[in-house]
């Protein structure tokens, strides 16, 4: 992980200024509520036309637009699971697959820097204790791999969950 980071902010993922930021979709692509949209109001309506163009991206997937009115250059969309409508091991499989694809979507499209939201721990149910473990143990993984990404945000929207995604960064080293 030469000169590459992981770092935690607690702040609004849309005021960052970043190559790329996530955004926590739906499989429909059509603009929603919570991180969707207030990513899709930052942007301005081209990134819900955007979007809706794609058309779909299957849980565990991402697609890439242009970031348009954001500071980020492109916005990552990437569809996590609903906790109480997998199995276990299948949430978690398809968490990582969130992370692990968005990850290599932002470097494909020559990305230093990118944040994400905390996955799938608000209206889809993952419990937020977990889920931090896998986004910054998948980070880590991606930067040791020689990925061209130099810089992993995790952007929390409340102190509590930043301060969980401390402590699992904490945990890695």
């Amino acid at each position: 992980m030469s000169g590459a980071r992981i770092s935690i902010v607690h702040a609004d993922i849309t005021t960052l200024d970043v190559d790329a930021i996530v955004n926590a979709a739906n499989s429909r692509l059509i603009p929603g509520g919570g991180v969707d949209g207030a990513i899709n109001k930052a942007a301005g309506p081209e990134l819900g036309k955007a979007m809706m163009a794609i058309g779909r991206c299957p849980t565990g997937q991402a697609v890439i637009t242009p970031g348009f009115k954001l500071k980020a250059r492109y916005v990552v969309h990437t569809v996590s699971p609903i906790f109480s409508q997998h199995e276990e091991s299948d949430v978690w499989r398809l968490l990582t697959d969130c992370y692990r694809n968005s990850l290599t979507l932002a470097a494909e499209n020559a990305a230093r820097s990118i944040a994400f939201p905390s996955l799938g721990t608000g209206v889809y149910g993952i419990p937020i204790k977990r889920a931090c473990g896998f986004a910054v143990a998948q980070a880590a993984e991606h930067l040791r791999s020689g990925s061209a990404i130099e810089s992993v945000i995790f952007c929390c929207f409340s102190a509590g969950d930043a301060a969980l995604y401390r402590a699992a960064l904490d945990g890695l080293n």
